[in-house]
């Protein structure tokens, strides 16, 4: 089959879909002790960091000064964007911030921003051959589905209903067909930067995690509880890619 800029939308948009089916549990259990609240926190956590690790090993392997400054930019840009959200008095702002909450808004601008580089190395995988594309497409399906889960945990308990965190999480990824389609038409073009992007992804989710997740997460189960259960899903996130390849 003739690679060409349609296929390439088509399985990019895939992986972007996929990433909704992690709030398919959330269609079976609805309501959370507040205990629950804080170990869900903690799940979302461990799965945002072995995703995170994952982005700058990845990136370790092709440029490191170019790695480093992504994780600087995300961890300023994801900064700036908190204290945006936080204080912003735009009346679009302030009506998301009162439906959905500033913690909600975040997670998903970090993983949209992580979505970019995801889209972008798609776009690469399918410059360098079908089969690459085709596997590379695989493994960011499967992988968007815990990440999608990681959405669902935060938004979930927080009073959206389940149908609206699948949504969100799809709305998440939908930069993995826009970048995936140009990166493939500028292959040589978007490649050296790559680095640069999975920085850009791991950096804000670090931030996230530390800055946000674990915090709140602490006001409603012990420190015990969350250290256990970060821990092992980040253990989890971690062997879930190894076994993607």
């Amino acid at each position: 089959m003739e690679i060409n800029a349609w296929l390439v939308f088509w399985a990019a948009l895939v992986t972007a879909i996929a990433c909704g089916l992690g709030a398919l549990p959330f269609f079976f259990v609805r309501e959370f002790p507040r205990r629950w609240v804080g170990i869900l926190g903690g799940m979302a956590g461990g799965l945002m960091l072995g995703a995170s690790f994952s982005l700058i090993y990845e990136g370790l392997a092709s440029d490191l000064p170019l790695l480093t400054a992504g994780v600087v930019a995300g961890v300023v840009v994801i900064h700036l964007l908190n204290q945006r959200i936080k204080h912003d008095r735009g009346e679009t702002i302030q009506a998301l911030r009162q439906s959905a909450g500033v913690k909600t808004l975040m997670i998903l601008a970090v993983m949209t921003i992580h979505s970019f580089a995801e889209g972008i190395g798609l776009g690469v995988a399918y410059g360098g051959g079908e089969s690459l594309g085709n596997l590379i497409t695989a493994a960011i399906a499967i992988q968007n589905i815990p990440e999608g889960l990681a959405i669902a945990l935060i938004m979930v308990p927080l009073g959206t209903s389940p149908l609206r965190a699948a949504w969100w999480a799809i709305v998440s990824s939908l930069p993995q067909p826009l970048m995936a389609v140009p990166a493939f038409l500028l292959v040589t073009l978007f490649e050296p930067f790559l680095p640069f992007g999975l920085g850009l992804a791991a950096g804000a989710m670090l931030w996230m995690v530390i800055a946000e997740l674990l915090p709140d997460a602490l006001k409603d189960t012990s420190r015990e509880m969350l250290g256990v259960v970060v821990t092992l899903s980040l253990a989890a996130m971690i062997a879930f890619q190894a076994l993607l390849g």
